[in-house]
C-alpha cells in the first residue's frame, strides 16, 4: 500500500519514498494534515525566475511551499526540552521545523549544505522519541534536475554537495531518522515552468 494512497499526481510527478508507513498513518490518523500536504504539492510548480538569480535566506521554492501551508494553519515551530535528573534541569532546544501541525513536522530542503539533511532527520528522531511528532515529511529536489541547472547556467549553485535526493536517501537508509516514520517528496523536472 504505502505510497499507493497517495493520488496518482503525486506519484507521477514527485519522487516519493516512505519508511515505517509514514503515508498510511498520515492519511488514516491525521487527514488534514494529509490533505493540505496533498493539496500545496498538487499545485505546486517552480518557475525559471526563482532560480536564475542568487539566494538570500530562504529560497523561492521553499517560500512558494511552506507559505501555502502557513496559509492553511502550519506554523514555524521549535520546541522547548528539557532534560531533567534528579533536581538538575538542562534545557535542550530542538531545530526549529520549517513548517508544524498537530504532531506533522515538515522540512523543506531545496538547496542546503547537505548536513541539513542530518540536522532535520535527527531532529524527527529526537521529537518521535519524546511523543511531540508522529510523521516527518522531507520535501527536496530530484537529482535530475541538474540538468536543468546546467542548461540554464546555473549548475554550480546546485552543486553535489548540497541538499537533494540522493544525499538524503542514505541518510535514512541508514537509520538518520530512528523509529519515526518519514515520508520524502522529490520536486522532479515535470514540475518545471519557463517564465
Amino acid at each position: 500500500m504505502g505510497i499507493d494512497l497517495l493520488p496518482d499526481f503525486l506519484r507521477q510527478n514527485y519522487e516519493v519514498h516512505e519508511w515505517k508507513h509514514a503515508c498510511a498513518i498520515l492519511k488514516q490518523d491525521f487527514p488534514k494534515e494529509w490533505d493540505d500536504i496533498v493539496e500545496t504539492l498538487t499545485t505546486f510548480r517552480f518557475r525559471r525566475s526563482w532560480i536564475t538569480v542568487g539566494g538570500g535566506r530562504k529560497s523561492k521554492v521553499s517560500e512558494a511551499i511552506d507559505s501555502e501551508l502557513y496559509r492553511l494553519g502550519w506554523e514555524e515551530k521549535q520546541f522547548e526540552t528539557e532534560i531533567v535528573v534528579d533536581q538538575s534541569h538542562t534545557e535542550t532546544p530542538t531545530h526549529q521545523v520549517d513548517c508544524f501541525k498537530n504532531r506533522v513536522a515538515l522540512e523543506i530542503e531545496w538547496n542546503n549544505k547537505d548536513p541539513f539533511f542530518d540536522r532535520d532527520l535527527n531532529n524527527f528522531r529526537l521529537l518521535f522519541e519524546l511523543r511531540a511528532v508522529s510523521v516527518g515529511v522531507i520535501i527536496t529536489r530530484c537529482d535530475d534536475l541538474q540538468q536543468i541547472f546546467k542548461a540554464i547556467k546555473r549548475g554550480p549553485s546546485y552543486g553535489a554537495s548540497t541538499t537533494h535526493m540522493s544525499k538524503l536517501l542514505p541518510r535514512i537508509a541508514g537509520g538518520g531518522g530512528g523509529g519515526c516514520p518519514i515520508l520524502v517528496f522529490g520536486i522532479s523536472q515535470s514540475l518545471y515552468l519557463e517564465d
